[in-house]
């Protein structure tokens, strides 16, 4: 069965094809033809998630799903959030964005915080959604090279290493969007054709 992950970054591709197996055929957003900036105006994580996959099954016909995720400051109650890409400005710096949030941290004594991931899978006709958490704390400053957006600052729960620090297979284990893709592979692994 072909799906389509509504994405064109190979790596998160990469690894949900690993997961899955032969049972499905993975496919990105330009290996069914599109090649347009997906629609993300929503203002929660889950609306955004839909609103990309309604835009491929409905332009393009294919089963899919899609992500969003935000980074939740406990301390800027809640924000980035669903603005995470975007917080510094629609120009979408990581750099900018961090010394956005770190700025805006600036005398915080609470410094928690959490990633969360949605995944909205549209399949013959229905809906269904996916979550994972990842529990976390905000440093002052950036720490380890690895990862994207604001790994360099952000220290899961339990860990002693940013998500920056840690390797891909670590960072997998324990992310947010490693635990949504976890529960979407559950999901169709046990599904009946």
């Amino acid at each position: 069965m072909k799906i389509c992950f509504a994405t064109n970054n190979s790596k998160k591709i990469e690894e949900v094809k690993a997961a899955l197996g032969t049972e499905y055929e993975v496919v990105s957003l330009s290996e069914i033809g599109c090649f347009e900036e997906l629609p993300e105006t929503g203002d929660t994580l889950d609306h955004n998630a839909f609103q990309k996959a309604r835009f491929v099954k409905d332009h393009y016909g294919v089963d899919c799903f899609a992500d969003d995720t935000g980074l939740e400051v406990d301390s800027l109650n809640g924000a980035p959030g669903v603005y995470s890409g975007r917080f510094a400005g629609e120009a979408r710096s990581d750099e900018r964005n961090i010394s956005l949030l770190l700025e805006k941290m600036e005398g915080k004594n609470s410094r928690n915080a959490r990633f969360r991931t949605v995944i909205a899978l549209i399949l013959d006709g229905k809906e269904y959604s996916f979550e994972g958490t990842a529990e976390g704390e905000i440093l002052d400053k950036k720490v380890g090279s690895g990862g994207f957006g604001y790994d360099p600052v952000f220290k899961p729960l339990g860990f002693d290493r940013t998500f920056a620090q840690l390797t891909l297979a670590e960072k997998n284990e324990i992310s947010h969007r490693g635990k949504a893709v976890k529960a979407l592979i559950s999901f169709l692994s046990n599904r009946k054709f």
